[in-house]
């Protein structure tokens, strides 16, 4: 069994970050063999060329425990296994006060849509298209990183599901724009996210964009990095006005941090 990971990263790749949450970046051989495919169980992984290599970008999911995963890669016809050692890693807690107390417990008729929303973007999510993202994603928009990936929530003394994204302090109406090239997916307002937007970056690199004022974009939309694609707001389960930035990788949300734009 192979087990070819990487110690370090190129520049345009994130770094290898074998935790919950995090990213990992598998070798699978070198880029003289047509591009091969890669997946974890039966959902598919972005491959990228680097350095003469292909290498498989992992998502790895937040309740991972420590262990082995194993994922396969093929050059045509020929399967290969790769073992990942999954590293442990707490994330800290956060405990916040939401004034609107249907959005930490629903009723009935909330429920119901709450499902309806999570089966919708549960099927955007898993999308894979066939383009090649770009793996170094500047900043949506401009303020400070309020909120971190990963932190463990407490909505007005109840546990609730840990943060999976980004947060930037932002006043209304502050711009929010593509981080790279990509097309949008989808646009709506949820119950929780409020008015949101999906961008389909190639490979299951997909990004959202969430609380929004306003959207400024359709459905089916090519964008190139730094077009605006909405602004700044509180709408949904909201503290206050801000970006959420989502990442997700091979349908799992990913630190987006690890792939940042660095200075």
């Amino acid at each position: 069994m192979a087990s070819l990971l990487l110690a370090g990263s190129a520049l345009a790749l994130p770094p290898h970050t074998p935790v919950p949450g995090g990213i990992a970046l598998i070798d699978l051989g070198s880029d003289r063999q047509p591009a091969p495919s890669a997946q974890w169980g039966e959902q598919p992984l972005a491959v990228v060329r680097d350095n003469g290599r292909w290498i498989a970008l992992l998502g790895i999911p937040l309740d991972t425990l420590p262990g082995e995963l194993e994922i396969r890669s093929f050059f045509g016809s020929t399967a290969s296994d790769h073992s990942v050692a999954i590293r442990p890693h707490n994330y800290p807690e956060q405990r916040l006060t939401i004034k609107d107390q249907r959005k930490v417990d629903p009723d009935p008729d909330d429920l119901a849509r709450i499902a309806r929303e999570k089966a919708h973007t549960e099927a955007i999510k898993a999308k894979f298209s066939k383009d090649r993202p770009d793996t170094v994603l500047h900043a949506p928009a401009d303020g400070r990183l309020s909120s971190r990936f990963g932190l463990r929530r407490i909505f007005n003394g109840q546990p609730r599901n840990p943060h999976n994204g980004l947060d930037f302090a932002a006043p209304t109406g502050a711009p929010v724009r593509a981080p790279a090239a990509g097309t949008v997916l989808d646009t709506g307002e949820y119950f929780f996210n409020g008015n949101t937007v999906f961008i389909d970056h190639g490979q299951g690199l997909i990004s959202a964009y969430m609380h929004l004022s306003r959207i400024d974009v359709r459905e089916g939309q090519r964008l190139a990095r730094g077009d605006r694609i909405g602004a700044v707001g509180a709408t949904g389960r909201s503290t206050g006005p801000h970006l959420h930035w989502t990442v997700i990788l091979n349908n799992t949300a990913v630190n987006p941090e690890l792939l940042l734009k660095r200075p």
